[in-house]
């Protein structure tokens, strides 16, 4: 006996909350990936022209884009040991922001010449809490973990 056609709506129903929790995935994924852009973008550029000036901020700014290409495949992939790299990765990038945001607000040449002006040449992404970038990299991470704790990884059975 075959089962009976269901409608469109019905369907489309019952496929709501799988897309629902996609969506917010496929934004998060997407802001990631113009962050990545972001970040690798300007650190080459400043290991290219400004590294003397500020060395170390600009080491970070490296870092940030590592952080956030290893956030983004991690999230994409969320299954297995991906899962605990999503969460190093949202748990660093977040701790990276308050720890640059901080020393960049009290001592802002701190990490270098310049390196305190969130939209001058030596800045990292996290610079004042990510103030070149609308604050998107402080808020982030915060998304990042509040996904990952409402899509946690569930035991396959066997």
């Amino acid at each position: 006996m075959s089962e009976p056609r269901r409608s469109v709506t019905d369907r489309l129903a019952a496929a709501a909350p799988a897309v629902g929790r996609v969506g917010v995935l496929v934004v998060l994924v997407a802001v990631y990936a113009v962050l990545v852009m972001a970040a690798l973008g300007r650190s080459i550029f400043q290991i290219v022209d400004h590294f003397g000036k500020a060395p170390v901020a600009i080491t970070i700014s490296a870092g940030s884009a590592v952080v956030y290409i290893v956030a983004m495949v991690a999230l994409i992939i969320h299954r297995g040991v991906w899962y605990r790299v999503a969460w190093v990765t949202v748990c660093v990038e977040f701790a990276g922001v308050l720890i640059v945001g901080f020393i960049t607000t009290l001592s802002p040449d701190a990490l270098g010449t310049g390196s305190g002006n969130a939209f001058g040449d030596t800045s990292t992404v996290w610079t004042v809490f990510g103030q070149g970038y609308w604050f998107v990299p402080a808020v982030l991470p915060l998304a990042g973990m509040w996904w990952l704790r409402r899509h946690p990884v569930r035991a396959v059975a066997r």
